[in-house]
């Protein structure tokens, strides 16, 4: 009976061991636990995090400098998740193709917009200004009358 239950608690305290840290929920002492993560590290986590949590790995390895795919991978490996889901390389690729054709829709609409503007001042420049009238001067005095006036 004793060794069942020495058992038992040396498999929990090594599930636990082993459980995932959720990049979104963990402390700096759970990040400095992952192999690869030190106090510099966790702290530029925690304070990216202070902005708003991680929605998946791309914005993780976007949001956090010194972190690419590669330590992602061992990241992940090692236990680390974001919002419970591990690396996948295929998943952080289909998302920056996302945000990659988003940008380029952008870029499509502020070109279409800058054209139009572009057209629209083209235009305007084309119209001849509205000239306001010009008070004449009064006309020389001729020498006839340059004459008379001696």
């Amino acid at each position: 009976m004793f060794k069942k239950i020495l058992l038992i608690i040396t498999l929990l305290y090594a599930a636990a061991a082993f459980a995932a840290v959720d990049v979104n929920k963990a402390t700096a002492a759970e990040l400095d636990g992952i192999k690869g993560i030190g106090p510099s590290l966790s702290t530029k986590i925690l304070d990216e995090r202070k902005n708003s949590n991680f929605k998946d790995w791309s914005d993780f390895i976007a949001r956090v400098g010194g972190v690419g795919e590669k330590s992602a991978a061992k990241f992940s490996s090692e236990g680390l998740t974001v919002n419970g889901k591990k690396f996948s390389a295929a998943a952080v690729a289909k998302a920056d193709a996302k945000a990659d054709k988003a940008a380029a829709k952008k870029d499509k609409d502020t070109n279409a917009a800058d054209k139009k503007a572009a057209t629209s001042k083209a235009k305007t420049e084309d119209k001849p200004a509205a000239v306001a009238p010009v008070a004449q001067a009064p006309a020389a005095a001729t020498t006839a009358d340059a004459a008379t006036k001696k």
